[in-house]
Parts: C-alpha cells; sequence; structure tokens
C-alpha cells in the first residue's frame, strides 16, 4: 500500500501527460505530491525528510518548466533526487560515522561494519545510475518514452533493486526481528 501511496503523483503525473501534454502533467504532479506531503503532515504529524527534499524538487523543476515552457527541467528532476540521495549517503558513510542505511536498516539486519559499508555503497552507485539512465532517456529518446521511462523504467529498477538486495540480506535478518514478528 505505501508503494502506490508513494507512486500515486507519478502515476497521475502519467495518466494525465497521455490524456494532454507535459505542461499540464507537471502541474498535476506538482499539486498532487504537494497535497500527499500535507496528508501526511495532516495524519502523522511529522514527513520524512525523504518527501520534503522531492516536494522541493518537484516544485522547483516543476515551476521552471512551466514558467519557461521548456520540458527539460521536469526531465532533469528524477537525476537531481537520485543525485542528492546518494551523495547524502556517501557524506553519511565520510562524515556521519555511519552509513544512513545503517540507520534505517541496522534494526532489522545485522551485518559488519564492511557489509553496511558495502550496502551503503551498492545504494550510492544505484542513485547515481539511476540519475545517469534518467538523462540518457530524457535525452536520446522522446518525452513520451521519458514519460514511460520515468514512471515504469526507475520504478522497475528501483522495486528490482530492493528485492535484489532483500534476497541478499534474508540471511542477515536480525533475529530478534524475526522471532516478535513469528510471535504476533
Amino acid at each position: 500500500m505505501k508503494m502506490f501511496f508513494d507512486l500515486f503523483p507519478v502515476i497521475l503525473f502519467f495518466i494525465v501527460y497521455k490524456k494532454w501534454d507535459i505542461y499540464v502533467a507537471t502541474t498535476t504532479l506538482m499539486v498532487a505530491f504537494s497535497l500527499q506531503v500535507t496528508g501526511l503532515w495532516i495524519v502523522k504529524r511529522k514527513v520524512e525528510k525523504m518527501y520534503f527534499v522531492s516536494l522541493i524538487a518537484i516544485l522547483v523543476f516543476g515551476a521552471l518548466t512551466l514558467v519557461l515552457r521548456n520540458p527539460v527541467f521536469i526531465k532533469w528532476k528524477p537525476t537531481i533526487i537520485n543525485w542528492i540521495f546518494g551523495a547524502v549517503f556517501l557524506g553519511s558513510s565520510l562524515v556521519g560515522g555511519r552509513p544512513v542505511v545503517k540507520r534505517l536498516m541496522g534494526p532489522v539486519v545485522a551485518l559488519s561494519d564492511s557489509g553496511w559499508t558495502k550496502l551503503n555503497g551498492a545504494w550510492i552507485l544505484f542513485f547515481i545510475t539511476c540519475g545517469l539512465l534518467n538523462l540518457v532517456v530524457a535525452y536520446q529518446c522522446t518525452e513520451n518514452t521519458w514519460v514511460n521511462f520515468k514512471l515504469f523504467g526507475l520504478t522497475g529498477l528501483s522495486f528490482a533493486f530492493v528485492v535484489g538486495q532483500a534476497l541478499v540480506l534474508r540471511d542477515h535478518l536480525n533475529p530478534a526481528e524475526e522471532s516478535s514478528d513469528e510471535s504476533k
């Protein structure tokens, strides 16, 4: 359900683009994501930083697209977001002393420091690669192909990466978490 919730603005962007154009779709994305973040705040009284970063990028690049009537700005948004996340993961391993991935997954996954470093590196590489692939498709393919790639390609890559990661990490699940899940 959370995955559908997270994808809802992108799905709306895709549907509206197919019916109208990139500008109406961009406006829809901006409104839908703004409503999504506002709804999260109303319900939970907190919003993950990832949503705020994404919202700012959508509003800035969406506004540039609409004001300048140039879709290149909204096409850059996925790259910028991926590279920001890649930079955060890289920075956390260099400055913070504890990789972001360990902060996020530490309670349920037991890895050595070396394992956390490798997993964090995999995420960094994933974010950089997704950003680069987005640029290749944005500049080498038609706008319609890019819109399809934005929904199906980037989402599919993310899903495949997470499933692959889960398969690799399944033997490293924290036994305390497994036993508490089984007792429920």
